[in-house]
């Protein structure tokens, strides 16, 4: 088939297989070439696409040779070594070819001329290829990770069976769209990308993306970065699993070693670890921190009258209305028995009348006694703040425990600050 500004009579007659191609698309094969590929009528819709009929485990050094000789580096040689790959022909066998190639000039713009040399010879051979490409192909279908590539511009160029099961999807349907659109947060995506960009490499790096049906999976990324032949960046390599049941499950662990079993709210561990590190952020930002220790009065009292299961609803009763109260920056849990513990980031100000806030809606819980009567509960407060210059919180924990206990020895039912005056009573 004659293109402008290729001669094709003399590469027609070459045992050689000859090919030219432009942006990708095969413009001319010469006899060789189509034998080579198994081109002929016997063979319907063939693809005019070079890649196609690239093994997918050598595309990516296919594109970085083709973009090598289509944008040369300036001190880079006229001649390219000969490369091998693995090609599929149109009837689907595996053929080993050695190539050259080189940029030419056609009359509607510059090409890329490719000889290859079929290297296939000995039957032995084709079975060992055809075995090994079987195996290759049984474990890349069965395969639970992900395999996926994407080029410089985050574009999927090759996703692995493996997505049917995890995201519902057909690869099909994902290669040539933006990854970025199957991750639930853009943070996730950019923190990938700043990742690799910074190291070349990820491995077991978290995030999540979105299933056909909506829900939010987590996945754990192995990948790499890929570069030209110029040593320019051009896409991203790698697998991904999914990992949600592991993950849940730290989930679930962690929700168990850091959760009240009874309450659901923090326990001592948790709320004293959380506390701590919110004591330091605020005296590096110089920011007030507040402290309050509540104890549930006479809580004794109610478990020797009314029973232990009955102790319990009032301890479940008193944690929610307190939390109930409470704002999302604002650390609350049990500390044991029956008092508990607040951090909030406040003014002294703003930490008393949060404490009187508490204690006027824990005055209105009523409990039902079993007889037909009702009883309420009260609480004692004690409050303590941060002071500049602070640097221990142990120090802070020990002001809110002594205004506590102040509380107790005042009556109870009252409110006292760490430097001892009764805010309410």
């Amino acid at each position: 088939m004659p293109i402008d500004g290729f001669d094709t009579r003399f590469a027609d007659l070459l045992p050689t297989a000859v090919l030219v191609v432009r942006g990708g698309i095969l413009r001319y094969l010469n006899p060789a070439a189509r034998r080579l590929l198994e081109l002929d009528p016997a063979v319907p819709g063939a693809s005019d696409h070079l890649m196609d009929y690239v093994h997918e485990l050598d595309q990516a050094r296919a594109r970085q040779r083709l973009s090598a000789v289509e944008n040369p580096a300036p001190d880079a040689p006229m001649a390219k070594e000969a490369s091998e790959f693995r090609v599929v022909t149109a009837r689907r066998n595996l053929r080993i070819v050695m190539t050259n190639s080189a940029a030419i000039a056609l009359d509607d713009g510059p090409a890329i001329v490719i000889t290859a040399e079929d290297m296939t010879h000995q039957s032995q051979m084709e079975a060992q290829l055809r075995e090994s490409e079987r195996e290759f192909r049984r474990l890349f279908e069965n395969l639970q990770d992900v395999y996926y590539r994407t080029d410089v511009n985050g574009v999927v160029q090759k996703v692995g069976p493996g997505v049917r099961k995890v995201l519902g999807y057909e690869p099909r349907e994902i290669e040539g769209q933006d990854a970025a659109f199957y991750y639930p947060q853009s943070e996730d995506r950019e923190a990938l990308k700043q990742a690799i960009a910074a190291h070349g490499e990820v491995s077991d790096f978290p995030g999540q993306m979105v299933r056909r049906d909506g829900q939010v999976i987590d996945i754990s990324i192995s990948s790499h970065a890929l570069f030209d032949a110029q040593g320019r960046f051009a896409g991203v390599e790698g697998v991904w699993r999914d990992v949600t049941q592991r993950k849940n499950l730290e989930r679930e662990l962690y929700r168990l070693a850091t959760t009240d079993t009874l309450t659901g709210i923090a326990n001592r561990r948790d709320f004293l670890d959380r506390a701590r590190q919110s004591f330091a952020d605020a005296a590096r930002r110089q920011a007030p921190m507040c402290l309050l220790m509540l104890d549930l009065d006479h809580f004794k009292g109610v478990n020797d009258r009314h029973g232990h299961l009955q102790g319990d609803q009032v301890l479940v009763r008193f944690a929610q209305t307190v939390a109930a109260l409470l704002d999302g920056d604002t650390i609350f849990g049990r500390l044991g028995g029956e008092e508990f513990g607040i951090g909030l980031p406040a003014t002294p100000e703003d930490a008393a009348s949060m404490a009187q806030r508490l204690q006027a809606q824990v005055r209105l819980l009523r409990f039902s006694d079993g007889w037909g009567g009702h009883y309420g509960i009260t609480t004692s407060i004690g409050v303590a703040c941060a002071r500049p210059g602070d640097r221990r919180f142990d120090s802070l924990l020990e002001n809110a425990d002594r205004a506590l206990y102040a509380a107790k020895r005042a009556g109870r039912d009252c409110i006292v600050a760490d430097n001892g005056v009764v805010l309410t009573g």
